[in-house]
Parts: C-alpha cells; structure tokens; sequence
C-alpha cells in the first residue's frame, strides 16, 4: 500500500485507530451471533448470555445483557438476529470510516457512544459494580476522543 493509497487527515486523533478495531471487532461479534442464533436458534446464545451474566457478577434481571437474556426465545429468534445483523453492519461500517479518518464515521460514532451515557451512568449509580465504571470510564474516553477529532478538524 503506499501513500497515495492511504491519506488519512493530519489532524486526526491517533485514537481513531484503536477506536476502529473496537468497532469492527463489535460489528464482527453482533454479525456472528446473528448468524448464531438463525444457525443454531436461540439455546445457545442463552446458555452463553446466562454464563456472561453470572461470569461477570451481573444483575440478571436490570441491564442490557439482562434484557438480552429474556429476549431471547424461539418467538423472537428472526428479529434477534436482523436487529443483530443490523448493529454489526452499522459497526463495522463505523470502524472502516474510523480506520479511514473519515469526518462523518467521527460523529456517529461520538454521537452513539454519547447516547449510551446516561444508561451507563445509570447503571453505575444503581448498581455500583465495578464493570460499570469501566463502561463509563471507556465511553466518556471514546467520546472525547472523537469530539476532540472532530473539533481539530474544525479548525
């Protein structure tokens, strides 16, 4: 590849990059239980669900992976798995324009990282388990990173 090839802004956060593969890598994880869940149908992914849950210390019954859990049943499967296939094109996406130092990948990944916020702030204030200050901790990161991208670029 030379550098005709790849030119990405100056001015972009070094950040970006490891921004993009944690995109890509949630795109690639949500493509695969989509196709999980329609291969295989929906007892795995509960049984997977259910042992992240109780790995990790969770709330099984407040929380997205909560939600997760009881979503998942033989009537739902279909819709799973679309709202699955959705999220992992709209993140990997994401993660290629990030990769590539593209402008409108900086905001939509600022302004989704910025919605999930509150949520997560809320579960740290309810909940106060130390996964959930990670979260917030690795969102309010995320969300400076890419404003800061996208204010350089203002200038």
């Amino acid at each position: 590849m030379t550098q005709q090839d790849y030119n990405p802004d100056p001015h972009a956060h070094p950040g970006l990059h490891v921004i993009a593969v944690v995109e890509a890598v949630k795109g690639s994880l949500a493509l695969l239980a989509a196709s999980g869940l329609e291969l295989l149908g929906p007892a795995p992914l509960q049984r997977w669900v259910d042992a992240l849950i109780a790995r990790f210390q969770l709330d099984p019954h407040h929380g997205a992976m909560a939600w997760l859990a009881h979503a998942i049943n033989p009537d739902a499967v279909h819709l799973a798995a679309a709202v699955a296939a959705l999220y992992g094109i709209v993140h990997l996406i994401e993660g290629w324009g990030l990769w590539r130092a593209k402008a409108w990948a900086s905001w939509l990944g600022c302004v989704s990282a910025a919605l999930y916020l509150p949520f997560d702030v809320y579960a740290l204030a309810t909940h106060r388990h130390w996964l959930e200050a990670v979260v917030v901790a690795i969102n309010l990161l995320v969300v400076w990173v890419l404003a800061r991208d996208l204010r350089k670029r203002r200038r």
